[in-house]
């Protein structure tokens, strides 16, 4: 890949494939491929998950992408999840995936996943197919950096038709084949309060792909803001989640009002971590719990150091307590 502005694809009409295949990958078999890069950095022995860093926690304080690289690995962190926009305005300045790249293996930081956003859902074939050509771009950035997962939220739609599971399996299907030609891929993400917020129908949709490599994009605050169940989170195959976004949520107030703003660091919240993590320990996860927080009571009263130092912190304790049994 070279600096120059990146050309775009033209995406092909996929048909959405059979899904048994893939039940048997991602629901129930141990026997899966790897969805992991082969240059994951090892865990520390302490603990069998990563403790990363979504970069929405520095979003206030509006740190060009090289220096948030600088300061995650400083503060700890095994690896980050870097967000498009930061990346793009990086390049536009004269920067270089390249340098990017060079500095995220220095660190010996591993590149969780890209933050990014498109209509690749939508009804409407014109904005899908927009859509397709922006995540093509952006896939090849994110290979220039080193990366193997781009997220892929269901934007393009207002609320899930469950009559057309089909049609959003096939489009989830047109988007991983994109991925297959540019060697990374996209991640089906959980919104709670957007069009796809139950565990359930994200399952049913990366199934029905029928694709090897699909698997979803979980968080903590989401899982609960979408009104689901946690004594069936353990049903899913953890080995085939590469992250799961990290974070807390208060008692107060009830779940379906909660806003980005209420989420807060692991441990100072009600998420019953010490009955979650267990279970997806069980389960298979081995991947990484990237903090994500979007709150300005953080922002006002701390700086971007001490904030990544007690997101690292507070994780850390919270794994290491709720998997006391386990490790």
């Amino acid at each position: 890949m070279t600096d120059n502005k990146i050309s775009r694809r033209k995406a092909l009409e996929n048909t959405l494939k059979g899904s048994m295949a893939a039940l048997a990958g991602f629901g129930f078999s141990s026997d899966i491929p790897r969805v992991l890069p082969d240059n994951v950095k090892k865990v520390k022995p302490q603990l069998p998950m990563r403790v990363s860093l979504n970069t929405s926690t520095l979003l206030h304080y509006n740190i060009p992408v090289d220096q948030q690289i600088d300061m995650v690995a400083n503060a700890g962190f095994d690896g980050v999840e870097l967000w498009m926009r930061n990346i793009k305005s990086f390049l536009d300045s004269g920067g270089s995936t390249e340098q990017l790249k060079e500095k995220l293996q220095s660190h010996n930081l591993l590149l969780e996943n890209i933050i990014g956003f498109s209509k690749w859902c939508s009804d409407d074939a014109e904005e899908r197919k927009a859509a397709l050509d922006l995540l093509a771009e952006e896939m090849e950035i994110t290979a220039g950096l080193g990366g193997a997962f781009i997220a892929a939220p269901v934007q393009g739609i207002a609320a899930l038709d469950r009559t057309k599971y089909d049609d959003y399996a096939e489009r989830f299907t047109a988007i991983l084949e994109l991925g297959d030609q540019t060697g990374v891929t996209p991640v089906l993400e959980l919104w709670g309060m957007g069009a796809l917020n139950k565990v359930a129908d994200c399952a049913q949709i990366v199934i029905a792909s029928g694709h090897p490599k699909a698997t979803m994009l979980l968080d903590f605050y989401h899982i609960h803001r979408g009104g689901n169940d946690w004594d069936t989170l353990d049903c899913l195959n953890g080995k085939r989640l590469p992250v799961i976004h990290m974070n807390d949520y208060p008692e107060h107030p009830s779940w379906d009002k909660l806003t980005d703003a209420d989420r807060v660091l692991p441990g100072e919240g009600v998420c019953p971590f010490n009955e979650i993590l267990p279970k997806l320990f069980d389960a298979g996860f081995r991947g990484g719990l990237s903090v994500e927080l979007f709150n300005k009571g953080y922002w006002d009263t701390m700086d971007a150091e001490t904030l990544l130092k007690k997101s690292y912190t507070t994780t850390q304790q919270v794994i290491q307590k709720s998997l006391a049994g386990k490790i």
